[in-house]
């Protein structure tokens, strides 16, 4: 199942929220975020239609077994590329969260693996 990387950025922000919190709701990922309340009820749909997530009663979101692995595979890919970027090349925090943020969804598995290797051998 392929999913976009609008949908990689709200798994990965209801994973931290969850994380952080216990607890996510739709106003949780919209405030975190800064999108309007429609456009993350919308969002949430598609998530839940594709497996990635449950709404609970009270409207708690809870990411399932695919949504949690895409997750933290996304959030893996940050983690990685702002260490490489921030500590390896010596970016700015700012730059190199804002540039993990971006690259995250892109990298293909192959680069993913040498960089992790490289990042290792630091």
């Amino acid at each position: 199942m392929s999913i976009y990387e609008s949908g990689e950025d709200y798994l990965e922000t209801i994973l931290l929220l969850h994380r952080k919190t216990g607890y996510v709701r739709s106003v949780d990922i919209a405030d975190q975020l800064g999108y309007s309340k429609p456009s993350i009820s919308r969002a949430m749909g598609i998530l839940k239609n594709d497996g990635y997530i449950t709404v609970e009663r009270g409207g708690q979101i809870m990411l399932t077994a695919d949504g949690k692995a895409k997750a933290e595979e996304v959030y893996g890919r940050h983690v990685m590329l702002y260490e490489f970027l921030n500590k390896i090349l010596g970016v700015s925090e700012e730059n190199a969260e804002r540039d993990a943020c971006r690259i995250e969804h892109i990298l293909s598995e192959e680069t993913c693996s040498k960089l992790k290797a490289f990042i290792d051998k630091s």
